[in-house]
């Protein structure tokens, strides 16, 4: 787990209230791929940018109970043809990662695709996760 400070954040995502990045094609690559390289906070920097101000926890990837997820788009379709790459992907032993802001609704910013699969295949979903610190 890692401590990260942001400051100078653009805010566009807030935890709870919805949100959806546009990451850079690297950081897509590397989650499609399960290739999550540390430290976190580096790996994920223009992610993490954009959020609001303060101190989060960044972990992962790590198994992930999906059934709770508020996702930022509409679920993708089991059929869609990502999905099926994904479940493929998944039934060959790779695991792909989400990207989940904690809170009193998890809200899944990437990976709607990765999630439905994982669902499909019945196996619990590899995320990294970022928690606002409150209160430390």
């Amino acid at each position: 787990m890692e401590r990260v400070t942001i400051t100078g954040g653009a805010g566009f995502l807030e935890l709870n209230t919805g949100g959806r990045a546009e990451l850079p094609q690297s950081l897509r690559i590397a989650l499609a791929t399960g290739q999550v390289r540390l430290p976190l906070a580096e790996t994920l920097r223009e992610l993490l940018a954009l959020l609001v101000d303060g101190q989060y926890r960044v972990s992962g990837p790590q198994r992930f109970e999906a059934a709770s997820l508020v996702p930022a788009s509409d679920w993708p379709d089991d059929d869609d043809a990502r999905v099926t790459y994904y479940r493929t992907a998944i039934r060959s032993g790779h695991r792909p990662v989400a990207v989940v802001l904690s809170g009193t609704r998890p809200l899944l910013v990437d990976g709607h695709h990765k999630i439905s699969a994982y669902r499909a295949e019945g196996i619990t979903p590899s995320v990294v996760l970022i928690s606002e610190v409150v209160g430390d």
